[in-house]
């Protein structure tokens, strides 16, 4: 026997009772009772200890505070609900009493003995059992309108036991739960058939009263009745003098902007049938308020009026330049999307996406392409979406229906072709509600959104006349089809210097003046930026670097509140006073490499970045050890540049006893950030050449490069930002593939004059290029 079969979860319940073979819907809320049911269903037997409280307002219960009866139960069904609760449907198993309870898991935990059911039997109890089961045919008459109305009968044929039905019609009666906890905790089944027997009698006297009380109020007229008959009396004199009701003149106010808002012929025939409907509907009635807020959405949207087509190449470029700093290619292709739509304002281009890392510019880019334009600009979030009726609205007959978000734009906006940026694309979601992302689809298809369909407003709206563009960090978690009709274009991290620009010419007067002070009251000189950069930032964008900045003011702006009139220049040695630690070093070229080190570069998502790959030799070992949470891509790298370097001894002067008596262990710090992805190849592979031969890999130079079994150097992706990195860390000499070199044009000029790229298409070049022979 199992030492733990008498500590089992406890879930605390409110205002019920769960009776042993009983079975009971419930939903639960509480964190605790959440982690208690999550428990139980790890188990194999999948069952807990249900008990009641005594007090339902007491949300975290102690042992004093429940009842010391309750029911074993066996979880049967689970589902996750939308507000962070999930619903169970429980069947009562035994009766237990709870010897102690266990507070201290995240949930909490019972140590229970089985009270078994009474098994009592006697002539007054088949008396009573009769009885009892008399009045509930009693009360099944007296209850036709309820759920169970006439089905009552029925249920308790399904069951024989006395005890059985006493705890069937403990769910139906309307018992507060002291009257049901008694009844479980009964000691024979005549006490629970006399308690019920009580119920029961109780039950039928207060029913019979209820009905000879409707009886009596049916014959006479209700006050609903009498205020409905005097507001038709009201009507009919308002009518004969000529005013109108309240009502009718909502309505003919309506009926006024529908004939102004020149509606499609659809839609119009829709609005009108609609109208007629509302005219004969009573103003207190819940379809008069939905049918009025759908006609006041039709009357709202600009189904004909656009922004009139107006567009200056030479003032969008102006304006990209005033907006964003550098990105001179990213601005051409632009201009080259807005000329195409200057001669053919009825072209169905490809949809931009802007695809970088946070801070980049992606969104703003977006409003000044709207500006340029003319344009209404209106960014919808799409981060976290899970559910498709965001996109496509809910249909008019659910509770608290509203149009699809595109549809709630366009309103905004007062126009039929605003720009809308579908910010955060990359981060949509999708569960039991709908794909969002097939929603989407339709939506930026040319093809497809000139008749858009909205559940809720029920009609085809045009959306070709929309400008929609697309923002996302990554492009791995867009579904392909979705990623087909868009046009990517890619935004790069930033080069210090280029942030440094940014800062000067952006960042810093936009944050003083938002603290309300003239510009030239706060300096900022380049090499408080550069140390704010390197030691306080670490992203391809400028998003963290304008926090940092904003910091800075703040600190400063005391001293101007405090009455300070002189500018305030910031310095250097002040900065660690101003945002307290170094919160990055950048990692700088190591002086001394040992044998078996090698310099990589990588790319993440807040930009490049240099990493240190070790591979040390484990005499009388074998095979090959990888540690510092590689990725299956990765570790296959290090497989292969292992089977190459066998494979190529003899031509590499390496004795075979190296590779027979020995293994070899590659680390890769740190350790604790996951890593994949092929580029980590050829540095890789460096790595152990260097381990084998006892030859040092030169400390001024990184690498790059997917490989393959026949020594082979493909192209990799990121090379800007790898190369920013290097740069970062003092490197003067980069191996890239030689594929990679069209790549080298995104570089500016300063950044090629600095580093020299050594081109290879094999691996013994790389090694040739690498490793001191000095």
């Amino acid at each position: 026997m199992n030492s733990n079969e008498n500590l089992l979860p406890l879930l605390p319940i409110k205002e019920m009772v769960l009776f042993p073979h009983m079975q009971h819907p419930l939903v639960v809320g509480r964190p605790r009772s959440i982690a208690a049911v999550e428990n139980a269903l790890l188990s194999e037997e999948k069952t807990l200890i249900v008990v009641t409280q005594k007090d339902s307002s007491i949300e975290n219960p102690q042992q004093e505070e429940l009842y010391s009866i309750g029911t074993r139960a066996l979880v049967r069904k689970m589902e996750r609900l939308p507000n962070n609760s999930i619903g169970l449907s429980l069947r009562g198993l035994e009766r237990v009493k709870i010897k102690n309870v266990d507070f201290t898991e995240e949930y909490l935990q019972a140590n229970f003995s089985v009270v078994p059911l009474p098994t009592d039997e006697s002539d007054e109890i088949e008396a009573l059992h009769r009885q009892v089961l008399e009045q509930a045919t009693q009360l099944d008459a007296l209850m036709s309108d309820r759920w169970f109305g006439g089905i009552l009968p029925q249920l308790l044929q399904s069951v024989e036991e006395p005890l059985d039905h006493v705890f069937l019609l403990c769910s139906v009666l309307n018992l507060d739960v002291k009257q049901q906890q008694d009844i479980l905790e009964t000691s024979s089944r005549l006490q629970a058939l006399k308690l019920m027997h009580e119920y029961l009698n109780h039950e039928i006297l207060i029913l019979g009263m209820q009905q000879d009380i409707a009886k009596q109020a049916a014959a006479n007229v209700t006050q609903e009745q009498r205020q409905y008959m005097l507001r038709r009396q009201l009507e009919e004199i308002q009518k004969e003098l000529g005013e109108k009701t309240p009502e009718q003149a909502e309505i003919e106010i309506l009926r006024n902007k529908l004939n102004e808002a020149k509606l499609p012929a659809p839609a119009k025939k829709v609005a009108n049938k609609e109208l007629e409907r509302l005219q004969r509907l009573p103003s207190a009635a819940q379809d008069y308020q939905l049918t009025y807020a759908y006609l006041e959405l039709l009357i709202e949207l600009p189904w004909k009026k656009s922004t009139k087509h107006k567009l200056d190449l030479n003032e969008a470029r102006q304006i990209l330049d005033a907006d964003h700093f550098d990105l001179e290619k990213i601005k051409d292709r632009i201009i080259e999307h807005l000329a195409i739509y200057k001669l053919n304002p009825k072209t169905r281009g490809a949809i931009l996406c802007f695809v970088g890392g946070p801070g980049v510019g992606k969104t703003s880019l977006g409003a000044s392409i709207a500006k340029a334009l003319g344009r209404e600009f209106e960014r919808i979030s799409l981060g976290g979406l899970h559910d498709e009726a965001e996109l496509r609205g809910h249909r008019r007959t659910y509770i608290g229906a509203m149009p699809g978000r595109i549809i709630q734009a366009i309103r905004r906006r007062g126009v039929n072709n605003p720009l809308i940026m579908l910010d955060e694309v990359d981060k949509l979601g999708h569960d039991y509600r709908g794909d969002p992302a097939a929603a989407l689809m339709e939506i930026l298809d040319p093809a497809q959104n000139v008749n858009f369909h909205d559940n809720y407003l029920d009609l085809d709206f045009d959306l070709s006349k929309v400008f929609f563009v697309a923002t996302a960090n990554t492009l791995e978690t867009i579904p392909r089809p979705l990623l087909d009709r868009m046009e990517i274009i890619r935004l790069s991290g930033y080069t210090e210097e280029e942030k440094i620009e940014i800062a000067k010419r952006y960042l810093v007067p936009r944050q003083i003046k938002d603290v309300n002070l003239p510009v030239e009251k706060i300096g900022i000189p380049d090499d408080v930026l550069q140390e704010v950069i390197r030691h306080y930032t670490r992203e391809a964008g400028v998003r963290e670097l304008e926090r940092q900045i904003a910091a800075i003011v703040r600190k400063t702006a005391v001293e101007f509140a405090d009455g300070r009139k002189e500018p305030v220049t910031i310095q250097l040695n002040q900065l660690a006073n101003i945002l307290g630690a170094e919160r990055f070093s950048v990692e700088k070229m190591r002086q001394n490499l040992s044998t078996g080190v090698s310099i990589g570069l990588a790319w993440t998502e807040a930009g490049g970045d240099v990493l240190f790959i070790e591979s040390v030799l484990i005499p009388n070992g074998s095979g090959l050890t990888l540690t510092g949470q590689l990725g299956d891509v990765m570790k296959e790298s290090a497989q292969a540049a292992q089977s190459y370097i066998w494979s190529r001894a003899d031509a590499l002067g390496i004795p075979a006893e190296k590779f027979n008596n020995s293994g070899f262990h590659i680390h890769v710090p740190a350790g604790a950030i996951p890593k994949d992805g092929p580029s980590a190849g050829v540095t890789i592979a460096t790595s152990l050449i260097s381990l084998i031969t006892e030859k040092r890999v030169r400390n001024d130079t990184a690498m790059t490069g997917e490989i393959t079994l026949s020594g082979l150097v493909l192209p990799v992706g990121g090379i800007k930002e790898k190369v920013l990195a290097a740069r970062r860390a003092g490197l003067l000499r980069i191996i890239l593939p030689k594929a990679n070199s069209k790549d080298l044009d995104e570089l500016a000029d300063e950044v090629r004059q600095e580093i020299e790229f050594i081109l290879v298409s094999h691996l013994d070049e790389v090694f040739a290029a690498a490793i001191d022979n000095q």
